[in-house]
C-alpha cells in the first residue's frame, strides 16, 4: 500500500531522506555459482544484499545444466534469480572461454526450446553470441539458431555484441560490417547488449561513429541493454549517448573474472579470502547519470523497463498498491568522485546512488554483500 500514515503490526524501516524504489532488477548477471567456476558469483550477493531484488542470469545455464540452476541456484535463493538460457549445450562453463565449445555443432534447437518450455517460470530468453571472433569462424549460424529456439518458445534473444573469442586464424572479418548482417535477424524484444564496449564489432565503428541502423532498430522494438562489464569504455559510451541512443535496460554484468580474491581472514572474508568488486549496478547507474542521462530515465532501466523486458511488469519493477512488496532503498548522496575505465579514462561522478536495504517476500536485507565497491574509485 502506498499512503499517509499508514497503519502497520509489521517492522517498521525509517527511509527519510532516501529514495524508495521498485526493487532493483540486474538484467545481466553471472551466478551460476561454481559450476561455471569461479566466473559465477553467489546470486544472494549479486542480488538482494547488494540492493538487488531480481537478478538475470546471462546464459550459465543450458538445456543440459538447467535442473541443477534450478535446484542449487534459484531455489535456494532469497533474491528472484531469473535466466536467458544458453543456446549452446556447455553453458557458461569458465565464461565462454574455449570457443571450441560453442560453435554451431554445441547447439541444439529442439533441446533448448524444449527446457525453455518446461522452465518458463525461470527462463525468460536465449543468450548468444554475435561478436566478432565467432563471426571468423561460423559467420552468424550461432545468432541464427539462437532465433530459430526463440520463435519456437516464442522468447528473446539477447546478443553479446563486441569482440571476445580470438580470431580465427587466416581470418580478417570486417568487425564494422556485422551489425549489417544481425540487424535484419532480429524480432522486436530482442536484445543488444553492451552498447558501450570498447571492442570492435558492436555500436562504435572503427571511425567513432554509431551505425545508422541502430536508430531504426530500436523503433521496431529491438532493445538495449547497457551490460557494463569489464568492457565499458567512457568515450564509447559518449559517442552513443550523444548520437541520440539510450538503452532500455541496465544490466551490471558483473562476474568472477572481474572480482578480486584478496587472502584475508575476517568477517567479510569467504574461505580466507576478501571479494573486491571493480563496480556494481549501482556505480553503473551512477555512471550513467555522470553521464547526463536522468535519474528518472535510469530508475526506469532497472525497474519498468527491465520488467517489460521479462515480461513481469504486473509482478516486479512496480509500487502499484495491490503488488506484492519488491523493494530497493538507496541513498542519492553529492560529492565529488572519480571512476576510470579499463583503458584509464576518467569520468566525474557529482552524485551517486549507494544501496541501502532491500524487501522481498517478507525477507529485509541490509546491503553488506562484499561486492559493493566501498569507494567508487577502481578501475574496471
Amino acid at each position: 500500500a502506498v499512503g499517509p500514515e499508514l497503519k502497520t503490526t509489521g517492522t517498521v524501516k525509517n527511509a527519510r531522506g532516501k529514495l524508495v524504489l521498485p526493487g532493483l532488477i540486474d538484467t545481466h548477471a553471472h551466478v551460476y555459482e561454481n559450476v561455471t567456476g569461479v566466473f559465477g558469483l553467489n546470486a544472494d550477493q549479486v542480488g538482494i544484499r547488494s540492493g538487488v531484488t531480481t537478478v538475470v542470469d546471462q546464459g550459465g545455464a543450458s538445456a543440459l545444466t538447467f535442473l541443477g540452476f534450478r535446484k542449487f541456484i534459484a531455489e535456494p535463493a532469497t533474491t528472484r534469480v531469473l535466466s536467458f538460457i544458453s543456446i549452446y549445450l556447455a553453458g557458461g562453463l569458465m565464461g565462454h572461454s574455449h570457443a571450441g565449445l560453442y560453435g554451431p555443432h554445441g547447439i541444439d534447437v529442439t533441446a533448448t526450446a524444449r527446457a525453455i518450455d518446461e522452465n518458463r517460470d525461470l527462463v525468460k530468453g536465449i543468450k548468444t553470441h554475435a561478436e566478432v571472433g565467432g563471426y571468423s569462424r561460423w559467420g552468424l549460424e550461432l545468432l541464427r539458431l539462437a532465433k530459430e529456439a526463440s520463435r519456437r518458445a516464442h522468447v528473446p534473444v539477447y546478443i553479446h555484441l563486441g569482440g571476445m573469442w580470438p580470431i580465427a586464424k587466416d581470418a580478417s572479418p570486417n568487425a564494422d560490417a556485422i551489425l549489417d548482417e544481425v540487424l535484419p535477424l532480429l524480432d522486436p524484444g530482442d536484445v543488444l547488449a553492451h552498447p558501450f564496449t570498447r571492442h570492435p564489432g558492436a555500436f562504435v565503428s572503427g571511425a567513432g561513429t554509431v551505425h545508422p541502423a541502430i536508430a531504426e532498430a530500436v523503433k521496431r522494438g529491438v532493445r538495449i541493454d547497457v551490460g557494463r562489464g569489464v568492457h565499458f569504455s567512457i568515450e564509447k559510451a559518449r559517442i552513443v549517448l550523444d548520437a541520440g541512443i539510450l538503452p532500455f535496460t541496465l544490466g551490471a554484468d558483473l562476474h568472477g573474472f572481474a572480482v578480486k580474491r584478496v587472502k584475508e581472514e575476517g568477517r567479510a572474508a569467504t574461505n580466507g579470502e576478501r571479494l573486491v568488486a571493480p563496480f556494481s549496478l549501482h556505480q553503473a547507474m551512477s555512471e550513467l547519470l555522470a553521464l547526463g542521462v536522468p535519474l528518472v530515465e535510469v530508475v526506469k532501466m532497472v525497474t519498468s523497463n527491465a520488467a517489460k523486458l521479462l515480461g513481469l511488469e504486473k509482478e516486479i519493477g512496480t509500487l502499484a498498491p495491490g503488488t506484492a512488496a519488491d523493494v530497493s532503498v538507496v541513498r542519492l548522496e553529492r560529492g565529488e568522485w572519480t571512476v576510470r575505465d579499463a583503458s584509464g579514462a576518467e569520468l566525474r561522478l557529482g552524485e551517486r546512488i549507494r544501496p541501502d536495504f532491500a524487501v522481498r517476500e517478507g525477507v529485509v536485507k541490509k546491503s553488506d554483500s562484499p561486492l559493493v565497491p566501498e569507494v567508487v574509485t577502481a578501475a574496471a
